[in-house]
């Protein structure tokens, strides 16, 4: 078995997912495997991952839209609220999704079922750079 690292940053616009498939396509491409897995791991207290729907956009924001009704700003019971009102919350969505995601791929290829994209999920209001980690393992 070998194993490829590599770090990515991307730039998010703000509160939302925003698609990463191809960062993961291209870390199994530069790593020259053909069979494996490749976990990505985001960095972060405040953003997260997901594997979503990516050809209709209505689903990935109806999922925004429960988790901030879920988990809604400036509920009075948070006392971590330095960062602002979005941030306590930012770290709950966090903490109920995940920080990393392993999908397997064959033939250089990711094995997602035919709607499936990977996204990070940016859970903060303003625009932020985030760091992911690509570790991609096999033959």
């Amino acid at each position: 078995m070998a194993v490829y690292h590599s770090e990515i940053s991307i730039r998010t616009p703000g509160q939302g997912t925003h698609e990463i498939t191809d960062q993961a396509r291209n870390a199994i491409r530069e790593s020259g495997l053909e069979n494996g897995t490749v976990t990505v791991f985001c960095r972060h207290t405040s953003c997260s991952l997901v594997l979503m729907e990516n050809a209709d956009p209505s689903a990935r924001h109806d999922l925004e839209g429960f988790m901030n009704r879920l988990v809604p700003e400036k509920d009075r019971h948070f006392t971590h609220t330095y960062e602002g009102p979005d941030d306590m919350p930012s770290h709950i969505k966090m903490a109920l999704t995940r920080s990393s995601e392993v999908i397997p791929f064959a033939a250089g290829k990711l094995l997602l079922g035919t709607w499936q994209g990977l996204f990070a999920w940016e859970h903060r209001r303003a625009p932020h750079t985030r760091s992911l980690v690509l570790t991609v393992i096999g033959e």
